[in-house]
């Protein structure tokens, strides 16, 4: 049995997520999981909250609330959602948790033993209005890369550069607006990554067949410029993980605690660790080769933002150690979706955030048109016409309408039974060598984690069998063979079944109501095709289910736009 690892990128706790965060980890994480498990994969997936660093912190001022407790609330939020949207983690942890604080100092004491940290005095930005040092998010200010006015102080969410809160123009405090600001000296750990340059690099060349934008933002970082810099992983606040040299303390650093890009990647581990701990499984199995991890292959998905991170300073930490730890097989990045003629916009409500996504539509309408249209070569658009007219098109008219059709007139003219009688004939064998041939390449985009191609070949899979049933047409057949129509409608009841579990990945609540309507629990992947179309056999007994996907009008459409064209309304 093959074991897959996969982890999604952690959402920051501030907040619930829009449309364009889901689609740029977690979905397509939940998607490729849904996909390895149906193929008979051991699969251990998880993700997290990311509860530490600037963003916790101002999120829970804003709130009114102790950090501690803000996050906990939040994590049932994302927690919530994550369920909603059906994303099938084996555990959803948090970063703050005993484990990420354990394995995070570890890997502190290991890298210092390795004589990869070093404590250097640096220059901070101090707010004298605040009383306190800004690091990273505290500070806002223009991107000295590209001019975009609002940047922050860790990195330019537009031309995606790394940046120090010193080097940012026009800087002003994120908790006050406060221009009064000033440069002091602060003492804090460096990760030599600079020490790590060649090694990474190697390492990146040696993985096969990463994606483009992956290798590229990578390769980026590691030679334009000055190259690959050390990087601080120490942060003068009082909301995170303690500075420790393992179990020990670290002289000079009380009161300090580690920067959140050195612990949320951390998490990944931890939460496997969490999860063992809830259930009483193994977790270093997965992560540690010298404990079972060698035959693992560890798949991650993140938005092309976090890539650098996940390239560089998570692989700098996990070789660094000098430890057998595991380290990412491939990784699936994502460009971003826009929305409408813009941009999502979380502090304008700008957009479609997930709470109020499951408020007007089931699920799995947003999982369909969003992996449909996953922005992995290019940044993708949402619009709500082409919201509604693939959501028409695709599940109402090809997917759901089949299922209708073929469970009604059987009803009506042979009961809710699978028909016996008739025999297949060149049709149903071309059929059959059609689904095959096109299954295997929906296969093949799947195991290369090309979503938009895997999405386009599920649709035609679809097509195939209404295209199938209109040629055939046994509502004509029937009336002068009612054998041959019996024929035609039993390979049709069992493409219901069919289309549920090649589905499932995509859209799982509708592959749920197809199994349960055909009332089979067989949901065997169909290796053998012909094999597979004849798994209800005559006399199994059906049930009519409810519409699978109601059509979008004009009207309600039009009503969407206008509610969240911004100004988020709860």
């Amino acid at each position: 049995m093959q074991r897959t690892l996969i982890t999604s990128a952690i959402p920051y706790i501030n907040g619930i997520k829009h449309l364009g965060n889901l689609i740029g980890s977690q979905l397509p994480a939940d998607l490729y999981a849904r996909y390895a498990r149906a193929r008979g994969h051991e699969v251990m997936f998880i993700c997290a909250t990311d509860e530490h660093g600037t963003p916790a912190e101002l999120a829970a001022k804003k709130a009114g609330k102790p950090v501690a407790e803000y996050c906990a609330e939040m994590w049932q939020v994302q927690k919530d959602l994550a369920d909603g949207f059906r994303l099938s983690f084996d555990h959803f942890g948090r970063s703050s948790s005993p484990q990420n604080h354990k394995l995070t100092q570890h890997f502190a004491g290991k890298l210092d033993e390795a004589g990869l940290i070093e404590e250097r005095s640096s220059e901070q930005v101090y707010s004298n209005a605040d009383g306190r040092f800004l690091p990273d998010r505290y500070v806002e200010g223009t991107c000295p890369n590209c001019g975009y006015e609002r940047a922050r102080g860790d990195q330019c969410e537009n031309c995606t550069k790394q940046l120090e809160p010193t080097d940012l123009i026009d800087p002003r405090s994120a908790i006050s607006g406060s221009t009064d600001l000033e440069v002091r000296s602060t003492k804090h750990l460096f990760l030599k990554q600079s020490q790590l340059k060649d090694r990474l690099d190697a390492w990146i060349d040696s993985q096969d067949g990463w994606p483009v934008l992956t290798t590229s933002i990578a390769k980026k970082w590691l030679h334009d410029g000055d190259g690959l810099q050390d990087r601080g992983i120490t942060r003068d606040l009082d909301w995170g993980i303690p500075v420790m040299r393992g179990d020990e303390p670290w002289p000079g650093m009380e009161g300090k605690v580690f920067y959140v890009w050195f612990d949320a990647p951390i998490e990944y581990i931890a939460g496997t660790a969490e999860w063992a701990d809830a259930t009483g499984g193994d977790w270093e199995r997965w992560w540690r080769k010298d404990k079972g991890a060698e035959d693992v292959r560890y798949v991650q998905f993140m938005g092309k933002d976090n890539v650098p991170f996940h390239t560089l300073g998570f692989p700098a930490t996990l070789l660094g150690s000098g430890e057998p730890w595991k380290t990412v097989d491939y990784l699936k990045a994502f460009n971003y979706l826009n929305y409408d003629g813009g941009q999502f916009s979380t502090s304008q409500g700008r957009g479609v955030f997930m709470d109020q996504a499951l408020e007007i539509l089931p699920s799995d309408y947003w999982r369909w048109w969003l992996l449909s249209h996953a922005p992995e070569n290019q940044d993708t658009e949402f619009t709500w016409e082409a919201f509604q007219t693939d959501v028409n098109k695709d599940l109402a008219d090809v997917l759901g309408n089949f299922v209708s059709r073929v469970t009604k007139f059987c009803r009506s003219k042979f009961g809710e039974a699978v028909p016996g009688g008739g025999d297949w004939g060149a049709a149903e064998t071309a059929l059959i060598d059609t689904l095959t041939t096109r299954i295997r390449a929906y296969e093949r985009h799947m195991d290369a984690i090309e979503i938009r191609k895997a999405a386009a070949e599920l649709r035609a899979i679809w097509v195939a069998g209404n295209e199938y049933l209109q040629e055939a047409a046994p509502w004509a057949t029937f009336k002068t063979d009612p054998e041959q129509a019996a024929a035609q409608i039993r390979l049709a009841l069992n493409l219901i079944r069919l289309y549920a579990v090649l589905s499932r990945p995509f859209i799982p609540d509708a592959a749920a109501a197809m199994l349960a309507g055909m009332q089979t629990e067989d949901d065997a992947w169909p290796d053998d095709v012909d094999a597979a179309v004849r798994v209800l056999a005559p006399g199994h007994a059906f049930t009519v289910p409810e519409v699978l996907f109601a059509k979008i009008d004009d009207a309600t459409r039009q009503g969407w736009a206008e509610r969240f064209a911004g100004g988020r309304r709860e």
